[in-house]
Order: structure tokens, then sequence, then C-alpha cells
């Protein structure tokens, strides 16, 4: 098996698609998952440049009194400004893609590792990325989803989030694979497919 470095596997779907689901599949089937988005507000709150940064660019309403990121009210903010997101991104995923790599590099032993992340780019482009995969599932199925999962949030909260991502268009352009998890394709057979390829093209 190629121990070189492990292939860096890219998942990535619109909110309510059902990542985090199969990245629990994943990891059930032995493969490390990184979570972009979780490890995106560790960093938030435990990194002092990035807290400076975004209170500079949001104002000291972005934590609370405790110091703690204050996440719902930065997303109430953010997701209603696509330019305020876009420069909000820009501090925080410079220091995600480092944390990235070190991370990578701790497990080289690995045949694969799975990225989670609601934004992501194609393999190579601008990343470590080999390949992406992109979890399919309509839009009305997702806001259902969500309803049940966050009952603190209304469908018109759901729909501007939608509409601050980037289109299944544009998503499904950097895809490499394909996960639909539509109700109407088993899902755990198509994780297992690409588990099985993963772990084959790291064989020598």
């Amino acid at each position: 098996m190629n121990r070189q470095r492990p292939l860096q596997i890219g998942v990535t779907g619109g909110i309510g698609s059902g990542k985090s689901t199969v990245c629990r599949v994943f990891e059930a089937l032995g493969a490390p998952v990184y979570e972009a988005d979780k490890r995106a507000i560790w960093l938030t709150n435990h990194d002092p440049i990035l807290k400076a940064d975004i209170i500079r660019l949001l104002g000291g309403q972005a934590y609370d009194e405790a110091g703690r990121y204050n996440r719902p009210w930065v997303a109430a903010q953010v997701f209603r400004d696509p330019d305020l997101l876009t420069r909000l991104n820009g501090l925080i995923h410079p220091r995600v893609f480092a944390d990235t790599i070190s991370w990578a590099e701790s497990h080289r032993e690995q045949p694969y590792v799975i990225k989670e992340a609601a934004l992501m780019r194609a393999a190579g482009d601008g990343n470590t990325l080999d390949k992406v995969i992109v979890v399919q599932a309509p839009v009305d199925i997702r806001i259902q989803r969500i309803l049940r999962r966050d009952p603190h949030r209304t469908e018109l909260d759901i729909r501007h989030i939608i509409n601050s991502q980037i289109s299944d268009e544009e998503r499904l352009k950097m895809a490499d694979y394909i996960l639909y998890n539509d109700e109407r394709h088993l899902l755990i057979p198509q994780i297992v497919h690409l588990h099985n390829e993963f772990f084959e093209s790291q064989r020598s």
C-alpha cells in the first residue's frame, strides 16, 4: 500500500444534503474524518489572531461576554449579506486550510482521509484534495430535514442559507463522484463502493 501520503477526499453538499451522515459511514469504515465546519468553530474560539480579525470585521457582538464565538448572531448578519459572508470566509478559510494540512500529516498511515466542508473547490483548485464527492438531494427534502433537525429555524431562514451557498449546478461541476441521498437510492452501498475504490487505489 502506498504510504507516501493518504488520498485526500473532499465531501461537500448543500445544507441538509446529508454530508455528516455520509462522513459518519466513512468513519465507521475506518476513514479519519476532518469536519472543517466544526473545526472552523473551534478555531474562531481559540485562535487569538482570528478572533481579533473577526471582531474588526463584525464588531464586538461577534463574541459573547465570556469570549465565545456568537455563532447565531454572526449567522444572522452574514447569511443576508453575501459580501460580508465572503469577507468572513476570507478570514476563516486560510486558518482552516493550514489546520487541515497539519491534520492530514498526522494520518499518513491511512489509505485515505475525508475532509467534510460546506464550501469546497474542485480537487487541486487551491487545495490538497485528490477527489471531491458531492452529496446530492432535492431542495424540498433538504428543507424538511433541516426543519426536523433545527426546529429554531424557519423555512425562510433555511432558504436564505441555501441561497447564500453555491448552486447545485456549480457544486456538481466540481464533483468527481456523486452520492445520491434523495430517499430513492440506497446511500450506504454507494459509500461502500467508494470506500473499496479508494482503498484499492492505494494498493501498490
